[in-house]
């Protein structure tokens, strides 16, 4: 291998890996946790919730952890992750300081715990490859689901579930299933994301199959889905995807004419509140008003945050000071880095910017290593390539929706942080077994 040690990020280069099948009952329990997170079995099975299950299997999956004591120790080495692990011991010694640590411990820091242990729980028991592309694609089906499963209720039943006022009229909105717990705009979030994974996992598939599945089933269901939640942020990040997906296409003439086609169907078939709510991105229609409130709630946190700059509000106060800083009623952030600022500061803001940073690196520095690898005349794995560039697109998903969406205390970027660990050890074994002469083995199991 051409490229040094000490030129690389050190995510994976000194990870030993457990020997243990794909069937490890602590990895089973992992995506157990997935499974009832994400579907919120709690809701949908009786009497279930009164076990408190998620709480019970985070309390499990932490022992389970800390029990892996060198394991553990090489993990918390890793870049992404010690800025975690910087970012609680800041919210730790900064909670007597902030405005109100009372409501930080009462009702807040439960919600911030059950999100930060997604990046220790993947990053550690996700640590084979077969382990890396099961979790994905687990991950990528229970988004589908959390989809699908509205999408049939309104086809079914004429369900929505949510509604707005605009333009002098009311107008429904898909939102979430009844047992989870997103509105139209998380909705969107959960759309666009999943597009992401699935547009690079199954359009770039080696079967036929697959790609006809996702192409004419999956993608048009999921952009129909995405019309009936009415979430412009959810708009602006799927044209963010296509604009990542036309930057690295070949073929972005055909490319350009499929996008022309797809927009000009999607337009005719969007009721009048529909067109009338994008067009308001412009500049133009009835809805104007409403990009203008959402613009000018936005400033306003960014100037909330400046109130107590140094260690902010506390974790989960934001709602609690906008009531008492700028009166009216509560409401949750509608950005993330202003929610930043409001909860945790600037000393927090820039500790969970590195953070993300860090993934980003972590991603850059496996494509480069990939055309390096190719140049030298190794292979390396479709999977991997279309792992990492699915990644990459739903970075900017995160990135982008994040001016319109909370996430100190959500789990969505903790768990992409997990991932890109996990990814980074299966390159970076994958580097060592060619160092030890394998040469002719791909780069994924």
């Amino acid at each position: 291998m051409t490229t040094s040690a000490a030129a690389a990020p050190s995510v994976g280069l000194t990870w030993q890996p457990l020997a243990r099948p794909v069937a490890s009952p602590v990895f089973v329990l992992y995506c157990y946790f997935l499974i009832d997170f994400f579907l919120r079995l709690s809701q949908r099975i009786p009497g279930y919730g009164s076990l408190r299950p998620t709480l019970v299997l985070v309390g499990l999956l932490t022992i389970l952890a800390l029990a892996q004591g060198e394991r553990l120790k090489a993990l918390a080495q890793q870049p992404p992750v010690r800025a975690v692990l910087l970012l609680v011991a800041y919210i730790i010694v900064s909670l007597p300081l902030v405005e109100w640590p009372g409501s930080v411990i009462r009702e807040n820091i439960q919600g911030f715990v059950k999100a930060v242990v997604f990046i220790f729980f993947t990053a550690l028991f996700v640590d084979t490859d077969r382990r890396l592309k099961i979790t994905v694609f687990l991950f990528m089906g229970l988004q589908a689901v959390r989809v699908l499963e509205p999408l049939y209720l309104y086809f079914a039943t004429g369900r929505l579930g949510g509604y707005t006022y605009a333009g002098g009229e009311f107008a429904g909105r898909l939102n979430g299933a009844p047992a989870d717990v997103v509105n139209a705009n998380g909705l969107g979030f959960v759309i666009v994301t999943t597009l992401g994974f699935m547009h690079f996992l199954l359009m770039a598939s080696p079967s036929r199959l697959v790609r006809l599945v996702y192409l004419l089933g999956l993608l048009p269901t999921f952009l129909y889905a995405l019309v009936l939640t009415s979430s412009r942020g959810a708009f602006i990040t799927a044209v963010v995807l296509l604009g990542f997906i036309f930057w690295q296409s070949r073929y972005k003439a055909l490319l350009a004419v499929i996008a022309v086609a797809i927009a000009v169907g999607g337009w005719f078939q969007m009721s009048d509140f529909n067109r009338d709510r994008y067009l308001s991105l412009v500049g133009m229609g009835t809805q104007e008003e409403s990009v203008e409130g959402r613009f000018d709630l936005m400033m306003k946190e960014f100037e909330l945050g400046f109130y107590r700059p140094i260690v902010g509000h506390g974790v989960g106060t934001t709602a609690e000071a906008k009531v008492n800083q700028l009166g009216g009623t509560g409401q949750a952030s509608h950005n993330l880095y202003g929610q930043l600022l409001i909860e945790t500061g600037l000393i927090g803001f820039a500790i969970f910017m590195t953070f993300i940073w860090r993934n980003y690196r972590l991603l850059q520095y496996n494509l480069r290593r990939f055309r390096e690898l190719l140049q030298e005349g190794g292979e390396v794995s479709s999977f991997q390539i279309r792992l990492n560039m699915a990644l990459l697109a739903v970075f900017w998903i995160y990135a982008v929706y994040s001016l319109n969406y909370f996430g100190l205390s959500q789990e969505y970027w903790y768990l992409f942080g997990g991932l890109c660990v996990a990814f980074a050890r299966s390159v970076s074994r994958s580097e060592r077994a060619l160092d030890d002469g394998e040469t002719t083995r791909p780069l994924s199991a």
